[in-house]
This record gives structure tokens, C-alpha cells and sequence, in this order.
């Protein structure tokens, strides 16, 4: 098993907007995220720790201008924390291992998908592509990635 975990490498490699997101609970303006529009099947990883996140195939379009999902890969790598900032109450979504920040999560999801919808930034996220997913140790998630719906 592949150990994800947040290195001072890591983190010194960040651009300046994945560092404000990931270590400063930073949130990209509304569509301009670099994954917003992806459709390419694969994985989306943590970009500090490398730690599976979220499958395309858990991806939708949900309008709100940041990539949505409808669950995790596994909740082993997704923690989730009360967030009382800006005058809100929100549940706020963090890396396990990388302790990046993020997104939020919010209970308006697709009902017949969970009715969730895990609003995630950009630049908390590598994209790794199906076909590079065994090369660069994903493998075991292979089976998780399926084709992107057709609403994406």
C-alpha cells in the first residue's frame, strides 16, 4: 500500500494558487478551475499527498462553477470538518494524509446519486488519466473508474 503523506518537497512545489487553496483554505474563483470541464476518465489526487480522492466517474456538472462529485473514492482519504468562516455554517472537505483543504460538501447533490455534491477546487487536484493509472500506482482504483457520465 502506498503511503501518502505531506512532505516540505511537496508543499515548496505548489503554485502560489494551489498553496493559498491547499494550505490556506483558499477558494478558486468560480469557473476557472483547470478541472472544471474535464471529461477524460480517470482519477483526481490530492496534489500534495498524492492520495486518491475523488473518480470521474463520480463527477457531474452541477452548475455551481467548481468540479463536483457526488461521493469519494474512499472516505479513508477524505476527512470532513465543521467550517464556521464567512458568517456560515458548512461542512468543509480536507485531504486525510496532505491535510489540503479542499472544497465544501452540501446536500444538494443528484438524489439518485447519494445527494451529495462535494464542491472541490482545482487546485487542490492532480488529474491522473485511466490509462496512467497502473504506471503511477493507482491501479487498485481501476475498477472505480468507469466512463464519464454523460450529464458531465
Amino acid at each position: 500500500m502506498p503511503e501518502y503523506k505531506k512532505t516540505a518537497e511537496a508543499v515548496s512545489a505548489l503554485t502560489p494558487e494551489q498553496f493559498r487553496v491547499t494550505q490556506e483554505s483558499g477558494t478558486e474563483r468560480p469557473g476557472t478551475g483547470e478541472y472544471l470541464g474535464n471529461k477524460a476518465p480517470g482519477i483526481y489526487v490530492d496534489v500534495v499527498s498524492g492520495e486518491p480522492l475523488f473518480a470521474s466517474s463520480d463527477k457531474y456538472e452541477s452548475g455551481c462553477g467548481w468540479p463536483s462529485f457526488t461521493k469519494p473514492i474512499s472516505h479513508d482519504h477524505v476527512d470532513e470538518v465543521k467550517d464556521r468562516t464567512h458568517g456560515m455554517i458548512r461542512t468543509e472537505v480536507r485531504s486525510h494524509n496532505g491535510d489540503s483543504h479542499l472544497g465544501h460538501v452540501f446536500p444538494d447533490g443528484p438524489a439518485d446519486r447519494g445527494g451529495l455534491r462535494y464542491c472541490i477546487n482545482s487546485a487542490s487536484l492532480r488529474f491522473v488519466r485511466r490509462d496512467d493509472m497502473e504506471a503511477l500506482g493507482y491501479g487498485e482504483y481501476l475498477s472505480q473508474v468507469g466512463d464519464v457520465p454523460s450529464d458531465t
